[in-house]
């Protein structure tokens, strides 16, 4: 993998500004523009493409960082793009690539973020009804989109936080560090963005995210893995560090290969609909692996309140089941003709 210089800045950006920022979003926006990555510039954004959005995944990924990038800045900007409504595009998108929270309403309680079967409801007349679980940050997003299913095709709309037939609760998952709600809607009043069949776009969404989501995971794999040898080079056992034990060497060597090629895995994820897939079982499955080990090869410390390894576990069983779980995928997967794939661009 190669980067170019400004993608190499904007990382050491980010980076420098998560060490030093205990409320890190609307920094991110202010002078990183993170917000904006993706948005073209005749709505306000940087238009560049999804790799940038990846090394910023990647770098919030370290640290585990609770914004609400992907939620907002990925999900629900992408969505909105691809419903290609310039009058939409140009009323929310600013908004947006100014810090403010946009979510997008989409799967029902068994998770899985069908491009199809969706649970939600919309009537002829655009009112929208149906349960939405694990939404992204759906809670105190102020701008809130739902994929709907009315007579014949799939919709994107955009439902008023404030209407009465709305209802959020915070869920509160093994992951504390990422953001989800339930969202209830009982007949609310909605506004269908774009005319066309949505199953298409909300696919190409699906892909983007797992793309931004892939490289998250592989961030907190290699800090997880990066605390994980500092720490047994500071354990002593027998009179030396644990780290020097050939069994140790063995394990943490194929840790690091897990990493490097978790990290090639999420960068190949915008090519292609199969990429996409193949980087959200892998770097799930990575991140589930080096997060255990970091565990067990901490000892008794690392089962600890204080300690950081069970917040990269949590992180990690979590972002697992996002946008489709692993095995769901890997059905997709089987499934998915080489001719149709499509690129998440």
């Amino acid at each position: 993998m190669t980067f170019t210089e400004e993608q190499e800045a904007l990382r050491a950006a980010v980076r420098a500004l998560l060490s030093r920022e205990s409320a890190p979003w609307a920094p991110l926006c202010e002078q990183i523009g993170v917000a904006g990555l993706g948005v073209p510039e005749r709505f306000g954004g940087l238009g560049t493409g999804l790799r940038e959005a990846q090394i910023v995944a990647e770098e919030l990924g370290r640290v585990l960082s609770p914004v609400p990038f992907l939620g907002s800045a990925i999900v629900t900007t992408q969505a909105i793009l691809a419903s290609g409504e310039d009058e939409a595009c140009a009323r929310l998108l600013p908004l947006l690539v100014k810090g403010t929270i946009g979510a997008l309403a989409w799967c029902g309680q068994e998770g899985g973020w069908p491009t199809e079967d969706v649970p939600l409801r919309a009537t002829s007349d655009d009112r929208v009804t149906g349960h939405a679980h694990y939404v992204l940050d759906g809670d105190r997003a102020e701008i809130l989109l739902v994929i709907a299913k009315s007579p014949g095709r799939l919709g994107l709309y955009e439902v008023d936080v404030t209407s009465t037939g709305v209802r959020r609760t915070s869920k509160v998952g093994l992951d504390q560090t990422r953001r989800l709600a339930t969202v209830e809607f009982d007949g609310a009043q909605a506004r269908q963005l774009g005319e066309s069949d949505f199953s298409v776009a909300l696919r190409r969404v699906r892909n983007g995210a797992c793309a931004v989501l892939a490289a998250e995971q592989a961030g907190a794999a290699a800090r997880a893995l990066e605390i994980t040898v500092e720490h047994t080079k500071q354990r002593h056992q027998f009179g030396r560090p644990i780290g020097g034990f050939q069994a140790l060497k063995h394990r943490m060597a194929n840790l690091h290969i897990l990493v490097e090629t978790a990290r090639s895995a999420a960068y190949a994820a915008p090519d292609s609909e199969r990429a996409a897939t193949v980087a959200k079982v892998h770097c799930s499955e990575a991140l589930e692996q080096v997060a255990a080990e970091m565990i067990q090869l901490h000892g008794g410390v690392g089962i600890t309140w204080d300690h950081p390894a069970h917040r990269y576990l949590k992180r990690a069983h979590g972002s697992s089941q996002l946008f489709g779980r692993p095995h769901e995928h890997l059905a997709r997967l089987r499934e998915l003709p080489v001719a149709l794939d499509t690129t998440s661009e």
